[in-house]
């Protein structure tokens, strides 16, 4: 074999290109996303009131925060998938969803009350938001973490934390079209605690499958 046959042979050899981890952790959560939907439609479902509830700026600014804090979720899991990358220029990205969290309490604290501080806290729906949340992040987790095995992320556990936080802000937003508690103590009380839950979970997962 001549010099230009051995160097179109090892060319023709090396022509696969593996695929953009972002691609790949976007199909893996298209194909995640109808099992946690089911898992939705199967336990909970839309809430009733959902067309007058609509009309209400606070349920608005659940779907608000929960869509922040997954994109956010996206945006720092593709940057923390490649080798040796910080997180901080990615890190203020959550502070978005704190924020209109933050916008939400206040203004609603400026809104006439027909029900008590504590009662808007604690709310009627919190174990089922402890429950759904998480297992309907199981799905989305898990393809998260097998999308970002096509990278190569050197911090595994925080990786997994990140896309603990995206596969809670998604799973969160399907629940919100469920819950009837409104007020964003609530949500910052237990949506917060469930993602914690979920974060945690991803953490875990993440120092075990993305470790390299």
């Amino acid at each position: 074999m001549d010099t230009d046959q051995l160097i179109r042979t090892l060319a023709a050899d090396n022509s696969y290109r593996p695929r953009p981890v972002g691609f790949v952790l976007a199909l893996m959560l298209l194909a995640a996303a109808p099992v946690s939907l089911l898992m939705f439609f199967s336990m909970l479902g839309v809430r009733p009131d959902v067309m007058t509830a609509m009309h209400n700026p606070l349920f608005d600014l659940k779907f608000a925060v929960t869509l922040a804090l997954a994109a956010a979720g996206i945006a720092a899991s593709l940057h923390l998938s490649r080798p040796e990358v910080p997180l901080a220029g990615f890190g203020w990205l959550f502070v978005i969803p704190a924020g209109l969290l933050a916008a939400g309490i206040a203004g609603e604290a400026m809104m006439p009350q027909r029900l008590p501080m504590m009662t808007r806290l604690v709310g009627s729906n919190s174990r089922v938001c402890m429950t759904a949340i998480p297992l309907m992040s199981l799905p989305l987790l898990a393809a998260s973490i097998l999308g970002l095995r096509h990278g190569a992320p050197t911090r595994p556990a925080l990786a997994g934390a990140v896309a603990g936080l995206m596969s809670a802000g998604l799973a969160a937003t399907f629940y919100a079209s469920h819950c009837t508690d409104d007020s964003p103590l609530f949500v910052t009380t237990w949506y917060t605690l469930a993602t914690a839950l979920v974060t945690t979970i991803g953490a875990l997962a993440g120092s075990r499958f993305l470790r390299f």
